[in-house]
């Protein structure tokens, strides 16, 4: 990365002249026209104003000891909502390292993305301040939905944007993401899926945090501890197994899945009649691609954008082809409320859930203890 100048060190502004700095932020557009706002530097004052001094009540993210840095949701003085994340301390000790890598990311601009706004280094502290996506995680309408769960149709729409704005980012100089998860994937005020700006920098300066669980890590990672342009696509195929499975699938696991021909496991039984057998082996091909374990094997982003694009346009076709009477699946969770508690099988039968069935019947010793099996599954008929 080239040398990349930036402003001197300011001190914060006084709370008189505050205001008026954020109305000036807000009131700004790219050149482009995009209602996002330039990227600047903020105070440490700015911040703890907008987030209500770092409230807990203002957490938006995952944290523990291995993801230590938080996540807050603020707003300022006129109603523009942020997404403010606070690293931990000394994780950028060198505050002109920080600057440059934040100016850099806050240069991309995408309808794709959540974009970087601005950021702040004031003593110890190093903050990186987002667009604020209303609408949640893909984590959570894919892994806890309450309803109804997420349809083909979307999940495929979902990669796509991802791929379009990872390309983008690789157009601009920018191809490693870190720890792409599908908590990295947020949903704009009208639903659109938009990948998070914050895995665009390391979690530190040394950048040794490339994946938060080291089951999902990729193989290069794993073995020398560092990461390539190819490792995102590695990543990327962990999403989509995701997006698949409905589920959190080891890329170990789902590559046995996978040379089993197991498609049945792999695919989220919520999504039965929404696809074609042709597409569904397309998508497993492509994660299969993906998560290969040499790194120049896997498939580039510009691959993936025309393949996803091609499974999208044939997704939005398919009822038609098919037939206008096909019914969108209604599966719902069991209440709580009701009297009768079901167990685990009961539920996952519930749900059609099948690769719950199949765990659930390792467990119970299916093969082995077939009366265990049986009395499960005449409490299910009952």
């Amino acid at each position: 990365m080239g040398c990349i100048c930036f402003k001197p060190f300011r001190r914060s502004p006084s709370p008189s002249i505050k205001s008026s700095i954020i109305k000036q932020i807000n009131n700004n557009e790219d050149e482009d026209g995009s209602s996002c706002p330039s990227f600047r530097e903020f105070s440490l004052e700015q911040l703890k104003v907008a987030t209500n001094g770092f409230s807990a009540n203002n957490i938006v993210s995952e944290h523990n000891e291995k993801v230590p840095n938080i996540v807050y949701k603020g707003s300022f003085n006129d109603g523009r909502m942020i997404a403010v994340k606070r690293f931990q301390r000394l994780s950028w000790p060198n505050p002109s390292e920080f600057i440059e890598e934040a100016q850099a990311v806050g240069r991309c601009r995408s309808e794709d993305m959540a974009n970087l706004i601005g950021c702040c280094s004031e003593g110890h502290e190093r903050l990186l301040v987002a667009e604020y996506m209303p609408n949640g995680t893909l984590a959570k309408h894919l892994f806890h939905w309450e309803k109804r769960p997420m349809k083909w149709e979307m999940r495929l729409r979902v990669a796509l944007h991802t791929a379009t704005a990872l390309e983008y980012c690789n157009d601009r100089g920018i191809d490693l993401y870190h720890d792409l998860n599908t908590y990295r994937i947020l949903f704009d005020k009208v639903g659109n899926p938009r990948l998070s700006c914050f895995g665009l920098m390391k979690c530190s300066r040394e950048g040794k945090s490339y994946s938060t669980n080291l089951a999902f890590a990729p193989p290069e990672y794993l073995r020398l501890g560092t990461v390539v342009p190819e490792s995102v696509i590695f990543s990327f195929g962990t999403l989509l197994l995701d997006l698949m499975s409905g589920r959190h699938i080891p890329p170990n696991h789902a590559l046995d899945l996978f040379r089993g021909k197991n498609y049945l496991v792999l695919m989220d039984s919520a999504l039965d009649g929404q696809f074609s057998d042709e597409d569904r082996t397309e998508l497993i091909h492509l994660a299969s691609r993906c998560l290969r374990p040499e790194p120049d094997k896997r498939p580039n982003i510009k691959f993936l954008l025309s393949a996803l694009s091609r499974l999208e346009k044939r997704a939005e076709s398919w009822p038609n082809v098919k037939g206008e009477n096909i019914p969108a699946p209604l599966y719902t969770k069991p209440s709580t409320k009701k009297s009768l508690r079901l167990s685990p099988l009961a539920e996952a039968c519930w749900r059609v859930d099948l690769c719950s069935i199949h765990e659930l019947l390792e467990k119970l010793g299916y093969g082995e203890d077939d009366v265990a099996v049986t009395n499960e599954v005449l409490y299910i008929c009952l």
